[in-house]
């Protein structure tokens, strides 16, 4: 590959990761207010079928798309013909999951409802169900434009997409609620806007495909069974487990949402004020997709970097960059985390009106530093070609989360479901980073190295926020005093943290070009030239 096309690649790579982060941002800022328009209640009814809709936008967007750019890349002969059935026989096969997924959802969801304990939720799942027709044409056309590295129909398709959602997620909220529409109806509106927002990606798309004459491919006769049969089972099963990294954070809340109100049901609570601790529960989600951008943000800009090292054969290069990528975000990991258990009561307060749940929010807050590390990993063992060794991790914390599930909530109630989701989360990273370690070495003593000083900066960190907590305690502190006090630890907070890290010198000049303002970083930093 020429260096001019590699420079394009990256290039379409920087834009495909800028707009992933646009539309993190997007997808975490519009819950709060919409939390706050439907409550805790009506907060319940939404993340109870989000992880459906999640999953199909997961699988549009960071799953089969990039299989399928890798099929349309792996032109062979380079005959016009081989990539056309390439991208029929993938067309085809996602077609069929696309309507085998709508018919699972929309005539099962009665019974899914019931499975979750409230048979209410039936017309939310199967507005949801529409969505994965959507799913074929997303994939592909998205595919085949990254496989050109031409990132910007993908990026701009899944900005306006986003933004349309959340725009008419807002107003239908704020509308039906002030016409007396009861939650649930309001909920559905809120998938409504979502399946708005996907037709508008599809328009996006196929608006690029028609200037470019992409979709002629699709009329090129020739396709043979063997050739459907082969790149079906490609699709669908390095897909699938390509997916499963996106996917954590979804399957967690996916296990939450059939196994938490049906067991707080069960151990006698009450049928609102099990909804309510289900939405007081379900505040922690934005808080930790939040914390997790940064981290996925990196996972995507690393991965052709790392894979372009190790299509080379570049050892140095991989411990390098894998090394440099770790410690970053395991940096803002332990920042973001053990900063947010500092102050969860305020930010609680400051988000959702009152700081119902901090405890079990706090807890929950953990998860930020396991996920990140999770994403970063699996990003690197992927971009190794360590794609199946990843679904298996996955899959055994995603059986221990939901052992802990069935344990820890008939026990503890959402604290319960909250320990869980750690455990589970732990046992994947865990056993990621030695996978990690096994195929580059230089990890573990580099992680050895930046442990005391990032232990030192957290406990620094804590000490400084707690007086300031302190002194805010002296005064009655309500939800705009909250703000203040929240908006104030972040900076604090943030600023001492920073400093230590910088002080003791554990990230290298190239590593701080990551942050913003990164010239003056560099002047506080003991690594510096």
């Amino acid at each position: 590959m020429s260096t001019q096309t590699t420079n394009h690649y990256m290039k379409g790579a920087f834009i495909l990761t800028i707009a992933a982060f646009i539309v993190k941002i997007l997808s975490v800022v519009y819950r709060v207010p919409y939390q706050n328009i439907v409550g805790d209640v009506g907060f319940y009814i939404y993340q109870q079928v989000y992880p459906i809709y999640g999953v199909g936008m997961i699988l549009a967007t960071s799953g089969f798309p990039v299989i399928i750019s890798k099929l349309a890349a792996e032109d062979g002969t380079g005959e016009r013909a081989y990539l056309a059935h390439r991208m029929q026989a993938a067309l085809i096969t996602l077609l069929f999951v696309g309507i085998g997924l709508f018919c699972c959802f929309f005539f099962g969801a009665s019974l899914i409802a019931q499975w979750m304990g409230d048979p209410q939720l039936t017309a939310l799942i199967q507005m949801t169900a529409f969505m994965f027709l959507l799913l074929p044409f997303l994939s592909i056309s998205r595919g085949y434009f990254q496989s050109t590295g031409d990132m910007r129909p993908t990026a701009t398709s899944q900005v306006i997409e986003q933004t349309v959602r959340v725009v008419i997620i807002m107003m239908s909220a704020i509308i039906l609620t002030s016409n007396g529409y009861s939650l649930y109806e309001v909920g559905t509106g809120a998938i409504a806007g979502s399946l708005i927002g996907g037709v508008i990606g599809v328009g996006i798309l196929l608006m690029y495909m028609v200037k470019r004459k992409t979709y002629s491919l699709f009329f090129i006769k020739g396709l043979s069974w063997k050739k459907l049969y082969t790149t079906a089972q490609i699709v669908l099963v390095h897909g699938a487990v390509f997916c499963l990294s996106g996917m954590v954070l979804i399957l967690f809340q996916f296990v939450d949402s059939f196994s938490i109100f049906s067991l707080l049901r069960n151990s006698g609570i009450e049928i609102e004020e099990a909804k309510a601790l289900k939405g007081i529960f379900d505040r922690g989600q934005p808080l930790i997709q939040l914390g997790t951008v940064v981290a996925s943000s990196f996972s995507l800009a690393l991965v052709p970097i790392v894979t372009a090292a190790w299509m080379k054969d570049d050892e140095q290069t991989i411990q390098i960059r894998s090394g440099s990528a770790l410690k970053i975000t395991l940096v803002i990991a332990v920042g973001a985390t053990i900063g947010l258990i500092n102050i969860m009561k305020p930010t609680n307060t400051m988000l959702f009106a009152n700081d119902q749940g901090s405890a079990v929010l706090s807890v929950l807050s953990i998860s930020i530093l396991f996920s990140s590390l999770i994403l970063i990993c699996t990003g690197i063992l992927q971009a190794l070609g360590q794609v199946f060794i990843v679904g298996k991790y996955i899959l055994i914390g995603l059986i221990a989360k939901i052992i802990g599930n069935y344990i820890g909530v008939a026990l503890l109630g959402t604290m319960g479901a909250s320990l869980s989701t750690v455990i589970g989360l732990a046992i994947t990273a865990i056993l990621s980073i030695r996978k990690l370690q096994t195929r580059v070495s230089i990890l573990l003593p580099t992680v050895k190295k930046l442990l005391p000083s990032i232990c030192l900066a957290a406990l620094g960190m804590t000490l400084v926020l707690q007086l300031w907590l302190f002194l805010f305690s002296l005064f009655e502190v309500g939800r705009l005093l909250s703000i203040a006090l929240s908006l104030s630890s972040v900076v604090l907070g943030a600023g001492v943290y920073l400093w230590i890290i910088l002080k003791s010198g554990s990230l290298t000049e190239e590593e701080l070009s990551f942050f913003p303002f990164s010239s003056r970083l560099n002047h506080l930093n003991s690594n510096r030239k």
